[in-house]
């Protein structure tokens, strides 16, 4: 739904009227003894939502600010109102239904794109403070010295204390060419030190994986015995505009590679700091894996149940199958690997994932901004909702975080095909 535009002034009343616009012909507002004049472009009222409110304390507030806040120049009407949305969202108390201003909103779909502009980190919360979940490979940020787990204090000397997660990639994010400077403290060390790293044009691919031997996988250490047995490997990083095309293409791919090679011993599916994306790609992915008409996920809107089936025929239905998880997994991912345990295809191997078992709706709002709204929440075949709890692992492995080139969690996933 894209919303009409209104006045800058009739759009504050938005923050009082759960984010529905409405014109000024059947407003039931009690404005008791302060009456702010309002021209109004659109005097439409909205289907719903109307209710008596009493708004004099806003527009008092409005006012006051506007007379009496000392610096008249940092006074931004549009920063006001944006303000204004933000604060009623977040009066939910849902982390997940958000207000996003026109340059976080394009972030997102920048990030959903797979290309974007930036330092190439995947950030996230922990304990209220801004944390590297992942640097990606051969990024900027990989190569000045980001490492997973570090805190982020400071960004070009602004104390980020405070700051959402998107207000964090905003900052960070910016021009190719240009410097940002970030104070950051490397996990499990006390002193903070600064990394400046230089931004570029990065592009993502949802998608990667190969066809290889045991004795050419790196970071892994298996007996002699079972080097030349030939292992697929599969990395998903999230679920976004390009996943399903490029998904398709790789497993078309590695189903040829796999007769090639002649002795595959299964897959191992790496869904590890996978944040999640579109409900409709986690269905898709797991079409690969699963017979078509099969159960992935059930959405709960609280008044109705809707089932959501594998509505394709894959072609990886019977390999041995293994699926890697951390922290990191989230949502979409979840999705996947929790439908592949229920229906018994996979076992789930490293660390418990992120626990995001609700689904939300992305609307632009018109101007460049958007909002997501959390419309239900999901649950496995099974009937599992991991809100909050995230998915245990059949096989608990913690990353190595002292030699994070011995991926141990890789090494004992393929321990498991081979038995």
């Amino acid at each position: 739904m894209k919303l009409r535009t209104l006045h800058w002034i009739i759009l504050i009343l938005i923050a009082g009227f759960s984010g529905y616009y409405f014109g000024i012909t059947k407003v039931g507002v009690e404005w008791k003894n302060y009456k702010p004049q309002i021209s109004a472009i659109n005097k439409e009222p909205p289907a719903t939502g109307l209710r008596t409110v009493d708004f004099s304390p806003f527009w008092i507030v409005w006012d006051k600010l506007q007379v009496s806040y000392y610096d008249k120049t940092v006074i931004d009407p549009q920063k006001l109102l944006n303000g204004a949305i933000s604060g009623m969202v977040e009066s939910l108390g849902d982390p997940y239904t958000v207000y996003l201003p026109p340059v976080q909103n394009n972030s997102f779909k920048e990030g959903m794109a797979g290309q974007f502009q930036g330092i190439g980190a995947e950030l996230g919360m922990r304990d209220k403070q801004i944390i590297v979940v992942a640097p990606l490979a051969g990024s900027p940020a990989e190569k000045a010295g980001i490492k997973i787990g570090d805190a982020i204090l400071k960004v070009n000397d602004a104390n980020i204390a405070g700051w959402t997660l998107a207000q964090a990639v905003e900052k960070i994010r910016g021009p190719k060419g240009t410097e940002v400077s970030l104070l950051i403290v490397h996990k499990d060390e006390s002193e903070s030190r600064v990394i400046k790293i230089s931004r570029d044009t990065i592009t993502v691919k949802s998608v990667v994986g190969w066809v290889k031997s045991i004795k050419d996988i790196e970071g892994v250490k298996l007996a002699d015995a079972q080097k030349d047995k030939g292992i697929v490997y599969i990395r998903l990083s999230q679920f976004g505009d390009n996943t399903n095309q490029e998904f398709l293409d790789l497993t078309n791919k590695i189903f040829q590679d796999m007769k090639t090679h002649g002795n595959v011993k299964g897959i191992v599916f790496d869904l590890r700091n996978n944040p999640g994306g579109y409900l409709t790609d986690a269905t898709f992915v797991a079409s690969e894996f699963l017979p078509k008409g099969t159960l992935v996920v059930t959405q709960d809107s609280g008044s109705q149940q809707t089932p959501m089936q594998a509505q394709r025929d894959g072609l990886l239905l019977t390999p041995k199958l293994v699926v890697l998880i951390n922290k990191g997994s989230a949502s979409a991912s979840e999705i996947v690997a929790g439908a592949l345990r229920d229906h018994k295809r996979a076992k789930l191997i490293g660390d418990v994932s992120f626990g995001k078992g609700t689904i939300q709706a992305a609307e632009d709002l018109g101007g460049g901004s958007g909002l997501h709204v959390t419309i239900a929440k999901w649950l496995t075949p099974s009937g599992t909702w991991v809100h909050g709890k995230g998915l245990t692992p059949d096989i608990t492995v913690a990353f190595d975080e002292k030699d994070p080139s011995h991926d141990v969690q890789l090494e004992k996933a393929i321990e498991t095909l081979l038995q």
